[in-house]
């Protein structure tokens, strides 16, 4: 009982950790930029500030809350002029779009990446037209880190090392932390930093516990269609799942709608399939409040506010922060409350 307690401390201490989602926090070892990041000139500073932004596409509520976030702060009543790039889901769209940012002379460049690699090349063409990049949301993996200015977003790793803390209390909570645990993962687009964290966070998990079974991994690309034929095809081979682990809340749709139709239960609460969930957007919080979803972990996309403030600091000279991570919370079907789904504004 004593254990069992003390599991149930940790998940409201780590609740209270999480803190408020619209806060900027970046890591104390983080070094702050002192170079590789060009400063306008005291001229350029004061004209309207012209920015060019890429983002990745509007696969879900989500991506559409995260856009407009960036687009209400970089407004022309802020003094920018925003260009907008929608790349559709494809990389090659958006090297093109910084392609075109540098041929308009932009004074920045914020980049939301598709996937971590390939970005050296155009990136290079930025540094050399001396245009600061902010990339937000995603991360890259570049060989000259001073090839991106800064990045500001979420540290997905966490999140999934949280999805998989609270998985471990609730199965001890539940007597089942010694019985064989049969998982499926549903990733995010392979390949993003948003899949990258969260999954290398349950393959540890499952590495450090001998009775997880991993018994289907596959992408779902972030959408609800894809989540929805990914997990069907799965439940042809097997309905001996007792967790499904989606990397989003358009996946987590998308499962619950398959995992119904074969006639399982979803929730913990329900005595049925354990669907973990990130975002933690309306929609997806209200499923956790039916039951259906166990765990959201939080994944704020209000990014703009941020971006806009690096952005004038920047514009003035001042030094910035390298990595900023946001901070983010968490909530489950135990202690989730409409109240809370209200105030929620995407």
């Amino acid at each position: 009982m004593k254990k069992t307690l003390a599991v149930v401390l940790a998940f409201v201490l780590l609740g209270t950790a999480g803190g408020c989602a619209h806060r900027a926090s970046a890591p104390a070892e983080t070094p702050t930029l002192r170079s590789g990041a060009p400063n306008p000139s005291p001229e350029k500073r004061k004209k309207t500030i012209k920015v060019g932004f890429s983002q990745t596409g509007a696969e879900s509520v989500w991506r559409v809350a995260n856009t407009e976030s960036v687009k209400n702060a970089l407004s022309e009543k802020n003094g920018y002029e925003l260009i907008y790039d929608d790349a559709q889901q494809k990389p090659e769209n958006q090297i093109r779009a910084i392609r075109n940012f540098i041929q308009q002379k932009v004074d920045y460049i914020v980049l939301a990446p598709l996937v971590e690699t390939g970005w050296d090349s155009v990136l290079e063409e930025a540094r050399r037209a001396e245009i600061p990049v902010i990339i937000v949301d995603r991360m890259v993996r570049v060989s000259d880190g001073d090839l991106y200015t800064a990045y500001i977003g979420s540290n997905f790793l966490k999140e999934g090392q949280t999805a998989v803390a609270w998985l471990e209390g609730v199965l001890e909570k539940y007597r089942r932390d010694k019985k064989t645990v049969n998982i499926v993962n549903i990733q995010g687009t392979i390949g993003s930093s948003a899949q990258i964290g969260r999954t290398a966070a349950l393959e540890a998990g499952i590495r450090s516990h001998p009775n997880w079974k991993l018994t289907a991994q596959e992408s779902g690309d972030f959408i609800k269609p894809k989540a929805y034929e990914v997990m069907s095809r799965i439940l042809k081979k097997t309905s001996d799942i007792d967790v499904v682990y989606c990397e989003n809340d358009s996946e987590a749709f998308g499962a619950i709608k398959a995992l119904q139709e074969a006639g399982l239960k979803c929730g913990v609460l329900n005595g049925g399939v354990i669907v973990i969930s990130f975002d933690a957007t309306s929609e997806g919080l209200s499923e956790c409040l039916s039951g259906r979803i166990s765990l959201n972990v939080e994944c704020n996309p209000l990014q703009g506010p941020y971006v806009e403030k690096l952005i004038r600091d920047l514009s003035e000279g001042k030094s910035v922060e390298k990595i900023s991570y946001l901070e983010e919370t968490w909530f489950d079907c135990f202690t989730i409350t409409k109240d809370i789904i209200d105030k929620r504004v995407y």
